[in-house]
């Protein structure tokens, strides 16, 4: 595959930064917007329409498609979970913890929505917790029992729990965490460490293979969790990638972005592949310093993803 199979499509906002994304009930794409405060929505032919959130700055991040037939996306700077009908009607449910800092969001196999909050940041002792929120917006918590873990994004296991990762230490503060959490849908948590110390694992995903798959930012790995807690890392071919999102393609393969050296301002993203036997293949993509980070696959079957400072959407084809 070359980068001719990659097609971009910009944003109509200007420095909206796309972050997540996901494929929606209605047969298109849909994204949100960290600066632009909104939520954007792209149909497989790459006609884009944006919907503001009610609150200001609210810095949405993680987005999924919800068993209600809408979408949900979390708020982080606002600690509210947003709910989206596919018309792009908004409802906004505040977390209990003040300054939860969510992040990351996916549908359980309970019929809720689950989702992590990483702890307020201006505090070295913060709780990180993994919160559930019904369909009718009632949410409970459960706090993580390694303190400054930093759970950042989560995903529906095959085993019927939720996997979520632990990011560790941030803005200075004593780096923990390193580890992949499982939480049942009653809310027992158990936390299995990473190998590599300091991986600043990131984005989870279950995988084809009836494992989860989730990358590993500074570790700079693919990283796999078998459901009885066995990790095995695959190294990425390029130094210093920073891989960010990944997702479960429609070829049997986990496709994941890679943001690139941030140290380099010529730096070109890629996107990954890997087979479930950890063989990693990258293509480039035409848009220098587009810092690719959310991806899902979209109905159409091809892998969609968002480039964050290119301000653009982008589509690749699986061959």
């Amino acid at each position: 595959m070359s980068a001719g199979n990659i097609s971009e499509f910009p944003s109509p906002t200007t420095s909206s930064l796309p972050n997540y994304i996901t494929s929606g009930p209605d047969g298109n794409l849909w994204f949100t917007e960290q600066d632009g405060n909104q939520i954007g929505r792209i149909t497989p032919q790459g006609v884009i329409t944006e919907f503001a959130i009610p609150t200001p700055n609210s810095s949405p991040q993680g987005i999924t498609s919800g068993p209600d037939g809408n979408l949900w996306f979390i708020e982080s700077l606002a600690s509210k979970i947003g709910r989206i009908t596919p018309q792009g009607d908004i409802t906004e449910f505040p977390t209990p913890t003040a300054n939860s800092q969510p992040l990351g969001i996916t549908t359980g196999p309970d019929g809720n929505l689950w989702f992590t909050e990483t702890g307020d940041i201006s505090q070295s002792g913060r709780v990180g917790k993994i919160g559930r929120i019904t369909a009718d917006g009632d949410i409970t918590e459960f706090a993580t029992p390694t303190a400054n873990s930093n759970p950042t994004d989560i995903t529906t296991g095959p085993d019927g729990s939720l996997w979520f990762t632990e990011a560790g230490g941030v803005a200075g503060y004593p780096t923990s965490g390193n580890q992949i959490g499982r939480i049942t849908p009653q809310g027992d948590i158990t936390e299995f460490p990473i190998p590599t110390p300091n991986s600043n694992a990131s984005y989870i995903m279950a995988g084809p293979d009836g494992n989860v798959w989730f990358t590993e930012m500074t570790g700079n790995k693919i990283g796999c969790i078998t459901p009885e807690g066995n990790i095995t890392e695959f190294a990425i071919p390029t130094p210093n990638s920073l891989p960010g999102g990944i997702t479960s393609g429609p070829d049997g393969n986990l496709w994941f972005t890679e943001t690139g050296d941030t140290t380099q301002s010529g730096r070109a993203g890629k996107i990954g592949r890997i087979t479930p036997q950890g063989d990693i293949t990258e293509f480039p993509i035409p848009t220098p310093n587009s810092f690719p980070n959310g991806i899902t696959i979209g109905p159409d079957g091809n892998v969609w993803f968002t480039e964050t400072n290119a301000n653009q959407i982008g589509r690749i084809t699986p061959q």
